[in-house]
C-alpha cells in the first residue's frame, strides 16, 4: 500500500519515526531536523481524520530506563511542529488506556522504545558464543515478537518512516509488520523518498557516474565499495581510508590512519577497478600535523612521502582540485563520509569543498546528488548547501547497507 492512496479517516496509525534528536544538557532539542522531516506523514495522518501514535528510540539505553533519554522532553517540539498538542504515554508497552483514550485528529507519543530490551531483541548481560546466549536469544526473539504484537495492538495500520533504523531487524522497525495485511502497512513519506533515491542511483544513474567514499576506516565501508565497483565510473578515496592504499602501495605515510590488515583487500580493489575500467581517484598529497589537534601546525606532504612523526589530516589543495574536475563532469554522485577530520575546523576545509563541487555539479550541471552519513551531511548543513544537492539522506548506516546490496528489513517487512 502506497501512504497517499490510503485513508486514515477514523483510523488509528502508528508510526515509526526517527526522533533520536540532540539534547543539551537541560534536555532541550538542539536540531529538529528529523522531526521537521517526519511531519508530511504525520500531518497527513491527522489531516485525513486519523488518530496519530507515534513511537521512536532515543540514544542507547540498552533495555534500562533512563530519564535523560525519555521522549517526554521533546513532547512540546513535536507540538510545536505538529500544530495540535501531543500526549504522552510514559510505558510504551502499557499504553492502552492512552490509546483507548485517542480520538481522530489528536497525536499520542510512546515513552523511548529501547528502554525495553525486547525493542532490539538482543539478549542482555550474557557472553555471545556461549550455550546460555543461545538459550537467552532463543528467549528474546520470543519475547521481541510479544513486544512488536503490543504495539500493533493499538493501531489499525502501520506506517514506517524511520530510514534510519530500516537497516534494524528491531520490534518497532520490522517484525510489528507481521501483524498487519499488505493493504494496512506501507512506507512513510520520507521512506519512500530514501528508497527511490537510493534506487536512482544504484539503478538509473546517467553517467559519468561517481562516488566519493570518505572516513576513517576501509573496514566499515569494504562491501560498499566493491558494490559500486560494478556501477560506477569514478570512485574517489579520501579521509583515512586513503592511508591504508597507500601504504599497501608501499609509501610512507608516518603516523596517518590505516589498518594493516586491510592491505591485501586494498591492492585487490585496485586491481579490480583497473579491470573494470572505474576511475580510483586517491589524495595525490595531505595535509599533515604532528598532533590530533585543532590548534596545531599544518604542512602538506605528498602522500606517499609523509614523515614518521606526521599524520594525514585533510586532503590538499592539488588533491581537491583534481576531484573538482571528475565531480563537476558526473550527471550522478554519491558522498558518503569526509575526506578530512572535518570535526576540527582546520582540517575540515577539504570536506566543504567537495560540499561545494557536488552542489555547483548540481546546480550547475543538473547532476543527481545524493549525500548521506553524519560528516557529509553536517558538511553540506554547515555551508547552506542541503537544498543545493538533489537529496540529503536522514540514515547513514541504512543507506551504506542499502548501496552495499543488503536488503533492508525495514523496507522488507512492508513489502511481503
Amino acid at each position: 500500500m502506497k501512504i497517499n492512496d490510503f485513508n486514515f479517516a477514523g483510523q488509528k496509525a502508528i508510526v515509526r519515526v526517527d526522533f533520536n534528536v540532540p539534547l543539551d544538557e537541560n534536555g532541550n532539542v538542539t536540531d529538529d531536523t528529523r522531526i521537521r522531516g517526519a511531519l508530511p506523514t504525520l500531518k497527513k495522518v491527522l489531516a485525513d481524520g486519523g488518530a496519530l501514535i507515534m513511537m521512536s528510540h532515543m540514544g542507547k539505553p540498552k533495555g534500562k530506563v533512563k530519564a535523560e533519554l525519555s521522549l517526554e522532553q521533546i513532547v512540546k517540539n513535536v507540538s510545536a511542529a505538529l500544530g495540535v498538542p501531543v500526549k504522552f504515554a510514559k510505558d510504551a508497552g502499557k499504553a492502552e488506556a492512552e490509546v483507548a483514550e485517542l480520538k481522530n485528529g489528536e497525536a499520542l507519543l510512546l515513552e523511548n522504545l529501547r528502554f525495553y530490551a525486547e525493542e532490539e531483541g538482543k539478549p542482555v548481560g550474557v557472553e555471545k558464543g556461549t550455550p546460555e546466549y543461545d538459550a537467552a536469544a532463543k528467549e528474546m526473539k520470543s519475547r521481541q515478537a510479544d513486544f512488536a504484537k503490543k504495539l500493533a495492538s493499538y493501531a489499525d495500520v502501520y506506517v514506517n518512516d524511520a530510514f534510519g533504523t530500516a537497516h534494524r531487524k528491531h520490534a518497532s522497525t520490522a517484525v510489528i509488520a507481521d501483524s498487519f495485511d499488505a493493504d494496512h502497512k506501507m512506507l512513510g513519506f520520507l521512506m519512500e523518498q530514501e528508497v527511490t533515491a537510493i534506487e536512482n542511483v544504484l539503478k538509473n544513474a546517467q553517467h559519468p557516474f561517481t562516488a566519493i567514499i570518505g572516513g576513517s576506516k576501509v573496514s566499515s565501508k569494504l562491501g560498499v565499495i566493491k558494490n559500486l565497483l560494478d556501477k560506477v565510473d569514478n570512485l574517489i578515496i579520501g579521509g583515512g581510508m586513503g592511508y591504508t592504499f597507500i601504504k599497501a602501495q608501499g609509501g610512507n605515510i608516518g603516523m596517518s590512519l590505516h589498518e594493516d590488515d586491510l592491505m591485501l583487500e586494498a591492492l585487490n580493489v585496485m586491481k579490480e577497478a583497473k579491470e573494470k575500467g572505474v576511475n580510483l581517484s586517491l589524495s595525490t598529497a595531505s595535509v599533515c600535523a604532528q598532533e590530533f589537534k585543532n590548534d596545531t601546525e599544518r604542512r602538506v606532504f605528498p602522500i606517499n612521502e609523509i614523515p614518521n612523526d606526521w599524520e594525514g589530516m585533510d586532503a590538499s589543495e592539488e588533491s581537491l582540485e583534481k576531484w573538482k574536475k571528475i565531480i563537476l563532469e558526473s550527471k550522478t554522485i554519491l558522498w558518503n563520509g569526509p575526506v578530512g577530520v572535518f570535526e576540527l575546523d582546520n582540517f575540515a576545509h577539504g570536506t566543504g569543498e567537495i560540499a561545494h563541487y557536488v552542489a555547483e555539479a548540481t546546480q550547475k550541471n543538473g547532476a543527481f546528488s545524493l549525500v548521506g552519513g553524519g560528516d557529509s551531511v553536517a558538511a553540506v548543513n554547515k555551508f547552506g548547501l542541503a537544498n543545493k544537492v538533489s537529496y540529503v539522506s536522514t540514515g547513514g548506516g541504512a543507506m551504506l547497507e542499502a548501496i552495499e546490496g543488503k536488503v533492508l528489513p525495514g523496507v522488507a517487512a512492508i513489502n511481503k
